[in-house]
């Protein structure tokens, strides 16, 4: 062992003075290179080159760095769209005044078939899932996508039209929707979150973490307190936002849960799932009684196709489901909860795609996005085309009537354009 040691230790710093005889290493010159000061408890300080790759550092140097403190790093600065989210105005008083003084004094009436495009809104670089206009501040369209970001349009401001870029998920965000009043917005995602965001201030207000990757949430329509939430496991859950806990539970072994829609006066809720453990898709929209968290009926729709849309009419006691059969099914919102087998809306396509179908406000017209790129949109009451509007080369995915412009809708497609047509 004392061979080993003295072969080891030979070079050592006497040594090392002795042949190059430089001054002791607290005299040297400072090198004209990088270096960073470590401070010790005695006040004295010494350069270390730590950034130059196979520098020859002595013992004494290697002894007085380890008993240092550890030096903290300065963090990298954040980036700007991290530390400030705002990016534009999300007030009313930049935006067009014939869109403001409608907005104001809203006169009705309107024609949707003007295939006019009046407004390109670019920013996501991937797919865009959803987008909603705000009920309550209605120049304001959110919009979300697979590149994890949530975008907030001032759609007519003659200045910034991207009004806020809120990263607030780690992973592609899937389903957005406004609260009915004020600047809160709800998100969801693959990052198996659900987030209350205060768009006014740019920042996430709360979280709802799950154990599934969340595909849709929805607010209840009479008490903004509480939402659901449905996600990959086939689990629904109701939240309380006040609390940040789970009020009731829905689980009947689903697929994962597509999406869901509140109807007759909030006391039950219909849920769309990707079932595929039968030949047909006999629990693929299941009617559940929100109180007593049982189904009503899951023999509602039997086709085998399942369906990544549902919406109940404003006023008339039905809904519809997005169908991949590449139609759009109709049913009675009043037990037993019938599919109407002679009329349905069609010549649109799904092809797979999470193809979303809305309502306008008067409940007079149905829009439907289309794989074709297309906006399709029907006459309610008699199923009937009354126009075709081409808005992308690729898949159309969501579209979204105005809350109060009967003649303004806006869409998004696959490769992550947003349009809006007056």
């Amino acid at each position: 062992m004392d061979l080993l040691f003295n072969a080891y230790s030979t070079n050592t710093d006497e040594d090392e003075e002795n042949e190059k005889h430089p001054p002791p290493p607290f005299k040297r010159a400072k090198p004209e290179l990088p270096h960073t000061s470590i401070n010790f408890d005695h006040g004295k300080h010494i350069s270390t080159e730590s950034s130059i790759s196979g520098r020859y550092i002595s013992k004494r140097e290697r002894a007085l760095m380890a008993s240092a403190p550890p030096q903290i790093p300065n963090p990298d600065p954040p980036s700007s769209s991290a530390c400030s989210p705002v990016q534009g105005s999300i007030l009313d008083s930049s935006i067009r005044k014939d869109i403001l003084s409608s907005l104001r004094n809203p006169k009705g009436g309107g024609n949707a078939n003007s295939e006019r495009k009046s407004t390109a809104l670019i920013g996501h670089t991937k797919a865009v899932n959803a987008l909603q206009w705000s009920n309550s501040h209605c120049h304001l369209l959110a919009s979300c996508g697979m590149d994890s970001s949530i975008n907030i349009w001032n759609v007519w401001s003659n200045e910034q039209k991207k009004a806020r870029v809120l990263n607030v998920h780690s992973a592609a965000v899937k389903d957005i929707k406004w609260c009915e009043k004020g600047f809160s917005l709800l998100s969801c995602g693959y990052d198996c979150t659900s987030r209350l965001i205060d768009v006014e201030k740019g920042i996430e207000t709360r979280v709802f973490k799950e154990d599934q990757v969340i595909g849709v949430v929805k607010f209840h329509p009479n008490n903004s307190n509480l939402f659901l939430s449905g996600g990959s496991k086939g689990v629904i859950r109701l939240w309380d936002i006040r609390t940040g806990n789970v009020v009731n539970q829905f689980s009947r072994g689903l697929g994962p849960i597509l999406d869901v829609e509140f109807m007759n006066d909030t006391k039950q809720f219909i849920s769309s799932s990707d079932e595929s453990k039968s030949n047909v898709s006999e629990n693929s929209i299941i009617v559940w009684d929100v109180s007593r968290q049982l189904p009503l009926s899951n023999q509602i729709y039997v086709e085998a196709y399942t369906c990544p849309c549902i919406r109940h009419h404003p006023y008339d006691p039905y809904f519809v489901a997005q169908s991949n059969g590449n139609y759009i099914a109709i049913f009675s919102s009043k037990s037993p909860f019938r599919l109407d087998k002679y009329k349905r809306y069609e010549s649109h396509f799904v092809s797979g795609f999470p193809i979303k179908c809305n309502f306008s406000t008067d409940g007079k017209k149905l829009a439907s996005a289309s794989s074709d790129g297309f906006i399709y949109i029907y006459n309610t009451k008699s199923c009937h085309l009354i126009n075709k509007i081409k808005a992308y080369e690729q898949a159309c995915v969501d579209v979204a009537f105005h809350p109060i412009l009967s003649n303004v809708i806006a869409s998004c497609s696959w490769n992550g354009e947003i349009s809006v047509f007056e």
